[in-house]
């Protein structure tokens, strides 16, 4: 491996949770790639822990679609797959939907004026340019309309696909174009949810996923071509 992650300790998480944290994070910022093996002795040398808390990790890792476990062969870094992203937003297009419906009716003054706030940091996140920072930003201006509907499942479920989200939406935050379009889009959803007009927000929303299916797609396609030219020219 001649990636050069570490583990960050942290006084406040159990060992467990913070060699997941650290191995997600090094999938998400390409340092582990799609396709990579993770051997539990070299990642356990590495971080300087036991392999306990690496096959856990793995675990959680391949439960978010991160990681891929092949007979015979062990865990490896999954690749990211046009198939699933449609799956994904195929459920999350619905449910995000829902979320906006019963936020419309449900969520508080308290609960606007911290999803402005969250607007806020997201703006200074996209014009620091850092695509993590970005990320996270927009994953807490969402946590807010999820929390607003009052439905603990709604939410869970939510969460859940979120996280298999996470790799995609930071492939797609990448795109330094998109970032504005993103920031346009929130505005869009805010403004909906501010005057309560359900229509409207559904609309902002869909438009939201949508954006990032098209753009996301065309990225994969262009990784795809690249790769084929890479093989095509080693052939010639």
């Amino acid at each position: 491996m001649t990636n050069n992650f570490q583990v960050n300790m942290d006084e406040y998480l159990p060992l467990r949770d913070v060699v997941f944290k650290t191995l997600r994070q090094a999938i998400l910022k390409g340092e582990l790639e799609p396709g990579e093996r993770l051997m539990e002795i070299q990642l356990a040398e590495r971080l300087g822990v036991s392999r306990t808390p690496i096959r856990e990790a793995i675990r959680k890792l391949e439960l978010e679609g991160l990681v891929l476990m092949i007979p015979r062969k062990g865990a490896e870094v999954a690749k990211i797959s046009e198939s699933n992203l449609r799956d994904v937003l195929e459920v999350r297009r619905s449910l995000e939907e829902l979320a906006i419906d019963l936020a419309c009716q449900r969520m508080t003054p308290e609960e606007l004026e911290a999803l402005k706030a969250a607007q806020e940091k997201f703006s200074e996140a996209v014009n620091r340019g850092d695509a993590m920072q970005i990320a996270q930003n927009d994953e807490l201006y969402h946590e807010i309309i999820y929390n607003s509907t009052k439905n603990a499942k709604l939410v869970q479920v939510l969460n859940n696909l979120r996280e298999q989200m996470y790799r995609y939406r930071l492939e797609y935050i990448k795109d330094e174009e998109k970032r504005q379009i993103l920031l346009v889009e929130h505005e869009m959803i805010l403004n909906a949810l501010a005057l309560r007009h359900v229509q409207e927000a559904k609309q902002a929303v869909r438009v939201h996923i949508d954006n990032q299916e098209i753009t996301i797609l065309k990225n994969l396609k262009e990784q795809e071509n690249d790769v084929q030219r890479k093989v095509s020219g080693r052939r010639n």
